[in-house]
């Protein structure tokens, strides 16, 4: 009787273990691939599989997008310079049984073709490209990995450069590049404000040419603005206009000179003394005094 129930326990026992050993139950972003003895099947899943106890195989493909992240790796650019770049590929399974078949590891395979391929496309770039079109670049990595794993049933669908270290005199050198822009371009702007400016002051400059008391309206409303500051000295030009009416009042008074030929030098008696006279050569007078 002892006997008779151990025999039973052992086959309840195996029966359990080919129960478990050919139930596989798999979820809904996984796929089983299935092997029998050793020729392919096919691809199952998700939900129950029965396999046949110790001649069916399956091996589990995860459908979910993977990341994975690009170790660091020293690149020299087109133009010469050092540089160390790390990435990051984000890629899934799209045929399960090509990623099984046609490749001993993908996982493995595509890390060591995308470190390969970030190095042979950025060291075709120059520094400044690499900086500044990093979008460009990313573009082409993704569409040269995904080609080279599209056998393998893997789709990449992209590519991002993460982090680029640079030597301390590059970094030296770009920021000085970077300030003498800036500089440029505040030289730039300052001489367009100034081109405006003088655009400006000229419109002003005709406006108040046309009425003669405008300009000296300004000028007394200067120096209503420079005298607010209370300054103990204050300097200030007089305009030509102030003095112009006296100006014009000397012109028009009779004069009592006349010229003396040969040489046109105006002569004038000086009133109140008798035998003297002033000769003008243009700027320069001579006074002559004759005596008695």
């Amino acid at each position: 009787m002892n006997i008779f129930s151990s025999g039973i326990l052992t086959i309840i026992f195996f029966v359990v273990l080919v129960i478990a050993y050919a139930i596989r139950i798999l979820r809904e972003y996984e796929r089983g691939v299935i092997f029998r003895l050793g020729r392919l099947v096919g691809a199952k899943g998700p939900g129950l599989i029965l396999l046949i106890p110790v001649i069916d195989k399956m091996v589990k493909v995860s459908l979910r997008v993977v990341t994975m992240d690009v170790p660091e790796q020293d690149v020299i650019t087109r133009d010469n310079v050092t540089v160390r770049v790390n990435a990051v590929v984000y890629f899934r399974v799209m045929d399960p049984i090509k990623a099984v078949v046609a490749v001993e590891d993908y996982l493995y395979a595509t890390s060591m073709i995308s470190q390969t391929t970030l190095r042979a496309v950025l060291g075709q770039a120059e520094l400044d490209t690499l900086l500044s079109e990093r979008d460009k670049l990313n573009d082409q990595l993704q569409k040269i990995i995904d080609e080279d794993t599209e056998p393998w049933g893997i789709k990449v669908t992209k590519v991002e450069v993460k982090n680029v270290d640079l030597p301390q005199e590059m970094q030296r050198a770009i920021a000085k590049q970077a300030e003498a822009e800036r500089e440029r371009r505040a030289k730039v702007i300052h001489a367009e404000g100034e081109m405006q400016a003088a655009g400006k002051l000229r419109e002003a400059a005709h406006e108040l040419s046309k009425e003669s008391a405008a300009i000296q309206l300004r000028f007394l409303q200067t120096l209503t603005e420079v005298a607010t500051e209370k300054n103990s000295t204050l300097v200030f030009p007089v305009p030509i206009d102030l003095i112009e009416p006296f100006i014009q009042a000397r012109k028009n008074a009779p004069s009592a000179c006349w010229p003396c030929s040969p040489c046109w030098t105006w002569t004038k008696r000086l009133p109140g003394k008798p035998g003297a006279t002033c000769n003008s050569f243009g700027a320069a007078t001579v006074w002559n005094w004759a005596t008695p």
